[in-house]
C-alpha cells in the first residue's frame, strides 16, 4: 500500500467513525420522532407537543400554555412568532425537556419537527453497515453546470411529489464506464447527488448521498464514492428525502461507502 492510499485510509476511517457519532448524537438524525405539515392541523394542534401552532404569514405563531414549552432555554406563556430554525437542531428556539421543536418550511409549507434524544431509533442504533475502502471508488471528475438552474419533481420519501433544484451535471469514469450525474451545487460549494444503483434495494439501502468537494475554477473534483451516505430517512421515517432524479440510477454495482443500517 503507498503512502498516498494509506493516507486516504485513515482519513476514511476517522471520516466515517465522525459519520457515527453525527447520526447517533442526540440531535442526530436518529432522534427525529415525527414532522407534523400545520395544514395537515388547522385547529393548531400537533400531536403529543403543547400549544397551539398557527401559521401567519411568513411565521409560526405559538401560543403556550402554563407548563409548556421553554423559548430560547427559558419558560414562556402567551405567544410568540417564529421563523424557520436553520441552525443546529439544539439550537432550536423552542424546546421541551429534553426535546427540540424545530420550525421548518419546504415549498411555502411549514412545519415542526420534533427532535427526542430518547427516541426507539436512537436507543436501538448498533451502527451502519459499511463498505471498508476501496480506491478503485475514487476517481476524477468533473462538474459542468447548466445554462440555468433547473428544477425537476422527483417523488420523495413521505410518497409526496416535490420539486428538486440542480445545478449541472457531474461526469466520471468508474471501471472503465462513463458515468453522469445531475447534481446541485450547494451554499458551501460542494456538491449533491441523489444516486441509486444495482445494488440499491437489495445489499444497499434504496438510494444514496453523495457529496463531492466544490469543483475548481475547471470545474475538476474528486468523486469518492467511498463516502457515499445513507440519506436522513434510512434513520428515521419522518424525514423527506428525495427520491433521485431522472437519470440517477445507474446500472453498475456501487460496492462502496456506507450500505444499510446494521
Amino acid at each position: 500500500m503507498t503512502g498516498m492510499s494509506s493516507d486516504a485510509v485513515v482519513e476514511w476511517k476517522q471520516w466515517h467513525e465522525h459519520r457515527v457519532e453525527s447520526v447517533s448524537a442526540p440531535y442526530g438524525p436518529l432522534a427525529l420522532t415525527g414532522t407534523h405539515w400545520l395544514e395537515d392541523h388547522p385547529d393548531g394542534r400537533l400531536p403529543g407537543i403543547p400549544g397551539v401552532w398557527l401559521l401567519d404569514g411568513d411565521a409560526v405563531v405559538l401560543s403556550a400554555p402554563e407548563d409548556g414549552p421553554t423559548l430560547d432555554g427559558k419558560p414562556f406563556t402567551g405567544s410568540v412568532r417564529l421563523g424557520a430554525d436553520t441552525g443546529p437542531v439544539d439550537a432550536a428556539r423552542v424546546g421541551l425537556g429534553g426535546r427540540r421543536l424545530v420550525v421548518l418550511v419546504r415549498e411555502g409549507n411549514w412545519g415542526v419537527r420534533d427532535y427526542d434524544p430518547d427516541s426507539a431509533a436512537r436507543r436501538a442504533f448498533r451502527g451502519i453497515e459499511t463498505t471498508p475502502y476501496d480506491p478503485r471508488f475514487s476517481v476524477p471528475g468533473r462538474f459542468t453546470p447548466y445554462d440555468s438552474w433547473r428544477v425537476v419533481r422527483v417523488d420523495a420519501a413521505d410518497g409526496v411529489r416535490r420539486g428538486l433544484g440542480l445545478s449541472g451535471e457531474l461526469a466520471f469514469r468508474l471501471d472503465g464506464l462513463e458515468v453522469t450525474l445531475q447534481v446541485a451545487v450547494q451554499d458551501d460549494g460542494r456538491l449533491w447527488a441523489v444516486f441509486a444503483d444495482s445494488t440499491s434495494g437489495d445489499s444497499s439501502y434504496r438510494f444514496r448521498f453523495l457529496y463531492p468537494d466544490a469543483p475548481d475554477a475547471e470545474g475538476r473534483t474528486t468523486v469518492d464514492l467511498n463516502r457515499a451516505v445513507l440519506p436522513p430517512c434510512a434513520f428515521a421515517d419522518h424525514f423527506i428525502c428525495p427520491f433521485p432524479p431522472p437519470g440517477n440510477t445507474l446500472g453498475v454495482a456501487i460496492e462502496a461507502g456506507e450500505r444499510t443500517l446494521r
